[in-house]
């Protein structure tokens, strides 16, 4: 496991809107002769980690610069790379799985690893690219309890083009859907590491005031399944830490109170932060 360094490429809305979510997709950042060459070799055998020792994998994958670019912005310098590899083929078409979050998944707001899958060739609907569930990083549930769930609504089907890698919180609930096409789906999966506590150091935005966001997803007419507003306050609570500033998440108040989730009434509305919230 090696630490790297890269410049973030992260905004602060960027970030938050990370902590809402759960997952970011980057389409299309793998060239195509990269995208080929993976799918020749994970053919060929390498898919059980060998790949992670080939230079031209490492840097083209691996540390891709605009996916290195945000796994800087989420895990801090000096980030750990992958240790394993692993490719989950399929051929289709083929039964979904059911939901479930991987083994060793906690629910708390520190973020101290990503879970990262790459589609080395396209991956439409008809070749059942992952599925997530937005907001569900911050949803508990035991993993037998899972199971019995089929379509959940709000449930995002990550179809993307060759070259695309997408990031996730550890915990977030995800599954391969159904196929219907025919042809042979290659998603690869691996993890990076934090290494050092977390701060506010991707890019700033000079006119964004981390307590004044808003934290819901898609303002108030999205709700994920879970208690009204508690999303709203595990994406505070999550970017808070990843700023480094926990300790400054003194104030929960309901309605409309603080942490954000609808748009400010009018433009003079005084209802965050609380009264006292020290501002940075």
């Amino acid at each position: 496991m090696e630490a790297y360094d890269f410049e973030p490429t992260l905004t602060d809305t960027q970030v938050v809107e990370f902590c809402k979510q759960g997952y970011l997709m980057l389409e299309g950042v793998v060239s195509e002769e990269i995208n080929q060459r993976v799918c020749e070799s994970v053919v060929g055998g390498f898919e059980d980690g060998r790949l992670l020792q080939e230079d031209w994998f490492l840097n083209d994958v691996i540390l891709n610069p605009q996916a290195a670019g945000a796994v800087r912005s989420l895990l801090g310098k000096e980030f750990s790379t992958p240790v394993g590899l692993h490719n989950h083929r399929v051929e289709c078409p083929a039964p979904s799985q059911h939901w479930h979050r991987d083994g060793g998944s906690r629910h708390e707001p520190g973020l101290n690893h990503l879970q990262v899958f790459y589609y080395p060739k396209d991956t439409p609907v008809e070749l059942g690219p992952t599925e997530v569930l937005p907001s569900s990083h911050f949803l508990f549930c035991f993993q037998s309890w899972m199971g019995h769930y089929g379509n959940i609504k709000g449930a995002i089907k990550t179809a993307a083009p060759a070259g695309s890698i997408f990031l996730t919180a550890y915990p977030i609930w995800h599954r391969r859907p159904v196929s219907t096409g025919h042809g042979v789906r290659h998603m690869l999966k691996y993890l990076y590491w934090r290494t050092v506590p977390p701060e506010r150091d991707w890019v700033i935005e000079p006119d964004f005031e981390p307590a004044a966001a808003t934290y819901s997803r898609k303002g108030a007419a999205s709700h994920p399944p879970r208690q009204q507003f508690d999303d709203w306050y595990d994406a505070a609570e999550m970017f808070f830490w990843l700023c480094g500033k926990s300790s400054e998440l003194t104030a929960i108040l309901g309605g409309e109170g603080w942490p954000a989730g609808y748009p400010p009434p009018r433009p003079d509305a005084q209802i965050y932060p609380p009264k006292g919230f020290r501002r940075f």
